[in-house]
């Protein structure tokens, strides 16, 4: 609700009264003229519009590739180590076969796993809205098929023998799962 005086022989604000308003401005003519304004209408020139750029993932390629090797490193260190655990306990046990020659195998795959998973994980940088979520998605399936598939082919008809190799492939892939994102992250630059 508003009040109106009745003494005010033109009603409304002073600001927009009649007496009150002033002349729009006027621009000199051919003042804007150019690559960017078209002479004839004064917009914008469209032909010189850019098409938006996507920008790369900004990774620092030296921490990555150092951060990626140190990642098959862990990898093939804990597979290693496991191995070894594994050899070690079960050692009166005949059912569970270790040779140092498959060891060596699953260390050696652990570490190239591990570089896989780095370039996997910049491919969906480039290609995907939220890369990291992906990585984890696809990484937890194939690694849940890894421990489940020995367990249910039974190579041999030996379950000791699946046993650990469920096991060995779950110590490979826990690593690259938790490391490379981390690592791909912590290697953004800022």
């Amino acid at each position: 609700m508003s009040y109106r005086d009745p003494h005010d022989p033109a009603p409304g604000t002073r600001a927009y009264t009649q007496g009150h308003q002033q002349a729009p401005q006027q621009y000199p003519t051919g003042q804007y003229t150019g690559q960017y304004y078209a002479e004839e209408t004064g917009q914008w020139d469209q032909q010189t519009r850019r098409q938006p750029i996507v920008p790369a993932p900004a990774v620092n390629p030296v921490l990555f590739v150092g951060g990626v090797l140190m990642t098959g490193v862990v990898v093939a260190l804990a597979v290693g180590l496991v191995a070894w655990i594994i050899t070690t306990a079960t050692k009166n046990v005949e059912a569970v076969h270790l040779d140092e020659g498959a060891v060596t195998t699953y260390a050696i795959f652990g570490f190239l796993a591990a570089i896989f998973a780095a370039a996997f994980w910049y491919v969906l940088q480039l290609i995907t809205p939220a890369p990291n979520s992906f990585f984890s998605w696809i990484g937890a399936l194939l690694l849940i098929a890894a421990v489940v598939s020995p367990l249910l082919l039974q190579t041999g008809g030996n379950l000791a023998t699946s046993i650990c190799t469920a096991v060995l492939a779950l110590v490979i892939g826990l690593p690259i799962l938790g490391l490379i994102p981390m690592v791909g992250t912590q290697s953004t630059k800022r």
